[in-house]
C-alpha cells in the first residue's frame, strides 16, 4: 500500500462548507514521522511533564509505587483541547503483572495521567515508558 492523500470536503448545497487532507501513510492512519516525541519524568512518579506534541513517550520516574497505591501527573500539552480523546497505554519498564496507565483528565492544555498499581504486595520500582497520542474530537 503507498501512501496517499485523503481529501475530504463537507458541502451543503451549492456552498463547499469545509476540506481537509489527511496524509494515509503506507503503514496505516495515525501520525507521521514530526508529530511525535518524548520526555523523562523527574523527582517522582507525580512530577508533570510538558511535551507539546501529538504523540509520543513519557518515561517516568523510578520512585518506588506501593502496592495497592496510585500516583497522578498532569502532562502539559498545548495540543490537546477539553474535548479530545487521550489514549495511553505502557510500552514497557514497569514491574511485570503490577501497573497499568490510564488518563484521568483531559483540559484545554492538559491531561492527566494515573499510575496504579494493582499488585497486592509488590511496589513497582520500574521507570515505566507510556505511550500516548492525541484524538482531536469535537462535542458537536
Amino acid at each position: 500500500m503507498a501512501t496517499g492523500i485523503l481529501s475530504v470536503q463537507v458541502s451543503t448545497g451549492a456552498n463547499r462548507v469545509a476540506r481537509q487532507d489527511i496524509e494515509v501513510p503506507a503503514e496505516g492512519p495515525g501520525y507521521v514521522t514530526g508529530h511525535g516525541g518524548a520526555v523523562t519524568q523527574i523527582t517522582n512518579r507525580a512530577t508533570g511533564v510538558t511535551i507539546n506534541t501529538k504523540c509520543g513517550q513519557i518515561t517516568t520516574d523510578a520512585t518506588s509505587l506501593a502496592a495497592g497505591a496510585e500516583a497522578t501527573f498532569i502532562v502539559t500539552n498545548n495540543k490537546v483541547a477539553a474535548g479530545d480523546v487521550v489514549v495511553a497505554c505502557a510500552a514497557s519498564g514497569q514491574t511485570p503483572s503490577t501497573s497499568v496507565v490510564h488518563v484521568t483528565a483531559v483540559a484545554a492544555g492538559s491531561f492527566s495521567i494515573t499510575l496504579t498499581n494493582l499488585h497486592a504486595s509488590t511496589a513497582d520500582t520500574g521507570a515505566m515508558v507510556i505511550n500516548f497520542a492525541i484524538i482531536k474530537a469535537v462535542a458537536a
